[in-house]
């Protein structure tokens, strides 16, 4: 779809290059890969310019086939065992206060790389104490023995993305299972309920409001603190399409709604992406926490 298509509200201006070339350096330096850069996110240009960025680990190349999303499918490569320190001193070097890991899916790996995530964490841990950490993963298949491995390790925030409603997941996530995603949110806060559980969700893939609110239902039935809401962007014209364009009052609804079922952070908008102001989000959290 041509950008020109895209009404006002889905416009989005360039932000000054701030210190984009600096975190490109650094992440040039360290070999590190990040979601903004391979997922092509609209507000790539902000975060650089912030001093931000979201990591990738476990490679670039996904085993998975969602057609929503522009990272690369196919056969993988080995996983790098230096990435968790390299990823630590990344980290240290932008002086992150609160770093986010993602990960492509490795349904190739032995508890689909949960073992990595978890010594990603600890290294930072070493490296970088003064730092707040969160992990967006893939659904390990619903191994519960891959959620125990990286929550012994202790993130702070633990994201799993339910990504689109129920009736959807056969042409959006066609190896993902809706439940199965679910019931991940709720074994990470049966394993260890200090940690905030945290989901998102795209809207403009062909779903209607009331299915947006019936997953907001089901997230909260599943113990979840934190949910993001945004705009599906088709990376490309290869990707599925934008079914439609939800308007700003739209957001704000959901918004609203999400509040009233109990959620401790809401973040709903058009830019709205799961490691945007992430920070922030937790310092909402905790300060909700504690009131």
């Amino acid at each position: 779809m041509m950008r020109s298509l895209f009404p006002a509200h889905v416009k989005k201006r360039l932000a000054p290059a701030g210190l984009a070339p600096q975190v490109r350096q650094i992440l040039a330096h360290y070999h590190i890969e990040t979601v903004c850069q391979n997922a092509r996110c609209p507000n790539q240009s902000e975060c650089f310019a912030r001093g931000t960025a979201t990591f990738m680990i476990l490679g670039n190349i996904c085993t998975r086939t969602c057609r929503f999303c522009a990272v690369r499918k196919g056969l993988p490569l080995p996983v790098n065992p230096n990435e968790p320190k390299a990823l630590a001193e990344a980290a240290r070097h932008l002086g992150l206060c609160h770093v986010v890991i993602t990960s492509v899916t490795r349904d190739d790996l032995m508890l689909g790389g949960a073992p990595h995530f978890a010594r990603c964490i600890l290294a930072l841990r070493r490296l970088h104490p003064s730092c707040t950490i969160e992990v967006l993963t893939p659904d390990f298949q619903g191994s519960v023995e891959a959620l125990l491995t990286i929550v012994q390790a202790h993130p702070d925030v633990f994201n799993h993305n339910v990504e689109t409603v129920p009736r959807l997941y056969p042409q959006i996530r066609p190896e993902a299972q809706y439940q199965r995603s679910l019931n991940l949110l709720r074994t990470v806060k049966e394993l260890e309920p200090t940690i905030f559980t945290k989901s998102g969700i795209m809207v403009g893939l062909g779903e209607t409001p009331d299915e947006v609110f019936a997953v907001l239902d089901d997230l909260r039935a599943h113990d979840c603190d934190f949910v993001t809401i945004g705009q599906y962007l088709a990376p490309s014209n290869a990707h599925h399409p934008v079914h439609r364009f939800a308007p700003p009052d739209e957001f704000t609804e959901y918004a609203r709604y999400a509040r009233q079922r109990g959620f401790r952070h809401v973040a709903s908008g058009v830019f709205v992406r799961s490691s945007y102001h992430a920070e922030d989000a937790l310092k909402d959290l905790v300060k909700n926490k504690l009131d």
